[in-house]
């Protein structure tokens, strides 16, 4: 067996072109963890911004991005997804914790189990352990055409909305927002985006904005907000930070919730797994289905990201470990 792997890898920060293809050495598995064949990797608009040193987690070179994979376990043979934790999931081999490594059940297809793992659990905390849903509540979910987006508008009603809007950059994503379970879709656009979210859950203020752009976005959202309305705040894609008067907060009951995907594996049986697991049996059901939206071979990473951060793309993005050069 060779000593050497490929992997995407990276000596500098900046843009997307610092992403190449070379050959590193073979990880081994630590204690408590186990080494996997990778299959698919899957591509998050956090490793846009681990790849500039600017995500929550700090970076460190020469960098492996990625943080989830599609593979087979060396030492049992099944079919697994996993988490890294710490990068190193654009390449042919990983090694992970044990404890992060959930067997995908039988009907599963890998692109399925694969945009469940960080984008659906991302999904299933913002509404059960951030948001708290009650019955028949109007929930917002901005970039709802997006990896995330698209699985929070897909299990919102299941887990107890009323009304669902999205917010899409495009008329096509909207279409697509509408498709996958949306009562309503409007523009972005921060001019305006109060009235139109107001408007959308038929004049009255609402319960819920899932937020992941920040910046003005975040500020219409949080004004379109009713008494014991909450805005949860899962990505800051704008890089623009926003700062909170706590007397707004008093004057009108409203609550703003952060969350990062990662502080679940400090207990990661109940935070981790068993979402993890609840989300595959609802995909069996038919109640959640992940849209993928492009694929791409290691070698063209660079162009994924790319892709992904000019706006091109829909639902999950997929490198594909045993794909050629694309042309």
């Amino acid at each position: 067996m060779a000593d050497t792997i490929r992997a995407v890898r990276q000596h500098e920060f900046g843009g997307p072109e610092v992403l190449r293809v070379e050959d590193v050495p073979r990880p081994v598995p630590g204690p408590g963890e186990v080494r996997i064949g990778v299959r698919s990797v899957g591509i998050n608009f956090a490793d846009t911004h681990a790849r500039e040193n600017k995500y929550v987690q700090r970076s460190h070179l020469p960098l492996i991005p990625g943080q989830e994979v599609v593979g087979v376990r060396e030492d049992t043979g099944e079919r697994v997804v996993a988490l890294t934790r710490g990068g190193g999931a654009y390449a042919e081999e990983v090694t992970v914790p044990v404890g992060l490594c959930v067997p995908i059940p039988d009907g599963l297809d890998d692109d399925q189990a694969l945009g469940l793992l960080v984008q659906g659990l991302t999904a299933w905390h913002l509404h059960r352990t951030c948001a708290r849903l009650e019955g028949g509540e109007a929930v917002v979910v901005h970039s709802a055409a997006g990896g995330t987006g698209s699985l929070t508008v897909q299990l919102a009603k299941p887990m107890g909305a009323g009304r669902v809007i999205a917010t899409a950059s495009s008329p096509e994503k909207r279409a697509l927002a509408l498709e996958l379970g949306a009562d309503a879709a409007v523009d972005p656009r921060p001019e305006g985006l109060t009235e139109r979210l107001i408007e959308a859950n038929g004049g009255r203020p609402v319960d819920v904005v899932v937020d992941m752009a920040g910046g003005a976005m975040f500020d219409g959202s949080l004004r379109a907000l009713g008494p014991f309305g909450r805005i949860v705040v899962c990505g800051i894609s704008t890089k623009e930070q926003n700062e909170i008067r706590t007397g707004q907060l008093l004057k009108h009951s409203r609550s703003v919730i952060g969350f990062w995907l990662f502080h679940c594996l400090e207990d990661p049986e109940r935070r981790f797994v068993a979402p993890l697991r609840d989300l595959f049996a609802r995909a069996a059901r038919g109640e959640v289905r992940v849209v993928v939206g492009g694929r791409w071979p290691l070698e063209d990473a660079h162009q994924a990201h790319r892709a992904l951060l000019e706006r091109r793309t829909t639902g999950k993005l997929v490198l594909d470990v045993d794909a050629g050069v694309s042309g």
